[in-house]
């Protein structure tokens, strides 16, 4: 049994992390770290464990062996660092930390303390992502050239979230995720990127909606747009290839039924299955195929096998090491407006 602290019991803290380790195997929540004296309350209510104000306080704590790191993003490299000298195993929320720099130095702490290091990309298990996976590996649209993901809505950063300081941007919030799944899904390096991001309603100073296109070794063209002022929402997923195409509305459903407490009941609104045309002995053909059910209890339940019996982890660092270098070049596309290699 591996015991688990959180720093920080915001609503990542509360309802991701908090909820999703007590469905692991070999996982037991035994403390939270918040400054926050309520949220503090609150989490020795909910789950009756030991509370701390810092994360220097929790390193003290030899109970605890995996930290995770549910705090703004300009504070994870130094608490993840802090955390791995202390001995401790540590999941950073995404995203992994500001810049590439940063993340090459997280990783060399966690190899020379002997510490697990992962990053929490649960949305490798969003539906979605899943059955558009299985669509390019079934070969049913032959090869991908051309794929769009999207998340649109209208609505303003809130907290800390709309201070780019703090966050560094969309990017680096619903796009860390969206980028993530564009490295998993492409069997190749990224060669440059092009970013634009335009400001133009809402208070604070990152953007309000960004486009950035990842060129691929391969030749694959790989848009990520997020964007807070979309009145009417593209599809979540827009997938090109050779011998077909594939179209996909809506978000993955579980957010909503983990906020109730019950993400295994997770289902779909049918409406927003992956419509696909494809090429079947020499015709076209048109269907809607049902989606890959998601499972993002499946991320925690890895680290607990991973660090119980040595099982492989599925979100390994220098994975994200090219989410981070990617984000570098984003940076430096709007603010050069130029495209930048990798």
């Amino acid at each position: 049994m591996i015991h688990v602290g959180i720093v920080g019991y915001g609503f990542a803290g509360r309802s991701f992390h908090a909820y999703l380790i007590s469905l692991a195997k070999g996982l037991r929540l035994t403390a939270v770290a918040t400054r926050d004296p309520e949220r503090r309350a609150t989490a020795a209510r909910e789950w009756s464990i030991d509370t701390y104000e810092t994360l220097t306080e929790m390193t003290q704590d030899d109970r605890i062996q995996l930290i995770i790191l549910a705090t703004p993003h300009h504070t994870h490299a130094a608490m993840a660092i802090e955390a791995m000298e202390a001995g401790k195993h540590v999941v950073v929320d995404k995203v992994m930390c500001m810049n590439a720099a940063q993340a090459k130095k997280m990783i060399a702490v966690s190899k020379r303390k002997k510490v697990m290091l992962s990053v929490f990309h649960n949305r490798r298990w969003d539906g979605g992502y899943l059955t558009v996976k299985k669509a390019i590996e079934g070969g049913l649209l032959g090869e991908p050239f051309f794929i769009e993901t999207t998340v649109h809505r209208y609505r303003a950063s809130r907290g800390w979230r709309a201070n780019k300081a703090d966050s560094g941007g969309l990017l680096y919030d619903w796009g860390a995720h969206l980028i993530d799944q564009a490295v998993q899904l492409i069997a190749a390096r990224p060669r440059s990127v092009f970013c634009r991001g335009q400001k133009q309603v809402w208070p604070g100073d990152i953007e309000d909606h960004v486009t950035c296109t990842i060129q691929f070794m391969n030749g694959v063209e790989y848009n990520v747009e997020v964007s807070n002022i979309a009145h009417i929402k593209k599809p979540h997923w827009y997938v090109l290839g050779t011998k077909g195409a594939l179209i996909k509305e809506g978000l993955d459903p579980q957010e909503k039924w983990m906020i109730q407490g019950n993400i295994e009941g997770a289902q779909e609104d049918p409406a927003h299955r992956a419509r696909m045309v494809t090429e079947l002995n020499g015709l076209h053909t048109e269907m809607i195929i049902d989606s890959v059910p998601g499972s993002w209890k499946s991320y925690y339940q890895n680290i607990a096998d991973v660090l119980n019996d040595g099982k492989e982890l599925a979100v390994k660092p220098e994975e994200v090491h090219t989410v981070m270098q990617i984000l570098d070049a984003a940076k430096d596309s709007q603010e050069t407006g130029e495209v930048v290699t990798i």
